[in-house]
């Protein structure tokens, strides 16, 4: 959860010669920042307890536009730890005339501090947030071993890192196949070897099965593996550029995959890679196509579709209808951070070598399990619980 708020300084603002502004005006905008965040988290306003760190990193004068952001970075049972940032983004240009400004090409960073809020228990009087439940998409199609020695190609080895995941705090698995050699595959025998694998040792475990595919598959491909009844498939609902290529999935493509899930009581997870996604979604909803409420999953981050930015997992959220769930999969680099933020929105989270390879930056990922116990600890820092099996089938509208 993020709260921003933007304003100008006035030269009531300014203690010092030259129109400089107190340092302290900046932590008494912290605090207002931070008050909109515990108002949004526990509809009380809370007390700041203390800063830990502050550092004052350029001046600020009269008539400078600051804009201010707030995030929270551990929830407790009434702690609230967050950290702040001040940036100028315009700023008077006297040197123009006595009335011209500009917006700065990039905004300037002026102050940062980190620090903690409490909001007592008794006064904490809305809801908390669900707990979480983590998806992991453990070799997709288009990761190698070239890239990654940790993939996983085989059902042994499918059914292995699925059992790994699980145990680490994954409730879901999404899976594609592969052939002996790594070719992305979508053959039914396949999916059934390493779903007997999962089952025998981790009945508990959501079976996801991919309906994308690869790119340049046709629906019987796609979706033949249905027929063996896996508690949920994805299903995209829009074409997009994905690299170089196209992941094509017209409306009649959707309406196909859609049809041959409902005929197996397969539960589709709505895949979204652009805001146009949702409301074909919609569209096709009304149309009784696709039941709603629904699970919706925001792909960000592939070239050719929607941006990995918080501004954009925000506005996707704000489309989805009344009573849907939702969960994020950031690709690459925006996996983690995306990951942190839907923490602290109540959504829920995918991870794993399909989207994104690195734990840290230039450091491979010995498994998805090991990004699933990144997102555990996010959760644990957050102060939400992870989702038992029984908790994840209840919140993603599956049968016991």
């Amino acid at each position: 959860m993020k709260a921003t708020l933007r304003i100008r300084l006035s030269s009531h603002d300014a203690h010092y010669g030259g129109g400089l502004v107190d340092g302290a005006r900046m932590l008494g905008l912290f605090g207002d920042v931070a008050t909109e965040l515990l108002v949004r988290l526990d509809g009380d306003e809370g007390l700041f307890r203390a800063y830990d760190e502050v550092e004052f990193l350029a001046p600020v004068h009269a008539g400078d536009f600051i804009e201010i952001t707030g995030e929270f970075t551990a929830i407790g049972r009434t702690s609230r730890r967050m950290r702040f940032e001040a940036r100028k983004v315009a700023t008077p240009r006297a040197d123009i005339s006595d009335s011209a400004a500009e917006v700065l090409a990039e905004p300037i960073v002026v102050c940062r501090a980190s620090g903690t809020c409490v909001t007592p228990a008794d006064k904490q009087r809305l809801p908390t947030l669900p707990p979480l439940v983590i998806t992991a998409a453990i070799c997709g199609a288009e990761v190698f071993r070239d890239a990654t020695p940790y993939i996983p190609y085989t059902p042994e080895e499918l059914a292995a890192e699925a059992v790994r995941c699980f145990d680490a705090g994954a409730r879901v698995v999404h899976l594609h196949m592969r052939e002996p050699d790594g070719r992305p595959s979508q053959r039914a025998d396949l999916f059934d070897e390493t779903s007997r694998r999962i089952r025998a040792e981790r009945p508990e475990l959501i079976l996801q099965y991919s309906t994308g595919g690869a790119v340049g598959m046709g629906v019987p491909e796609r979706a033949d593996a249905l027929k063996l009844g896996p508690d949920m498939c994805s299903l995209t609902m829009g074409s997009v550029n994905f690299g170089e290529d196209v992941f094509l999935n017209t409306e009649p493509l959707i309406r196909d995959i859609a049809a041959r899930a409902r005929a197996f009581g397969v539960v589709p997870e709505l895949e979204i890679f652009d805001a146009g996604h949702v409301d074909t979604a919609l569209r096709l909803a009304r149309r009784g196509i696709i039941n709603l409420p629904a699970h919706f999953d925001f792909v960000l981050g592939v070239p050719g579709g929607m941006s990995g930015s918080n501004d954009r997992l925000e506005f996707l959220v704000g489309l989805l209808p009344e009573g849907s769930s939702w969960s994020v999969a950031g690709v690459g680099r925006f996996e983690l951070p995306l990951a942190r933020l839907a923490v602290g929105m109540g959504g829920h989270v995918r991870v794993g070598l399909e989207d994104n390879l690195f734990v840290d930056k230039g450091v491979l990922a010995k498994g998805s399990y090991e990004l699933v116990e990144r997102v555990v600890a996010m959760a644990t820092a957050f102060g939400r619980p992870i989702a038992t099996p029984a908790q994840a089938r209840q919140g993603l509208r599956l049968k016991p």
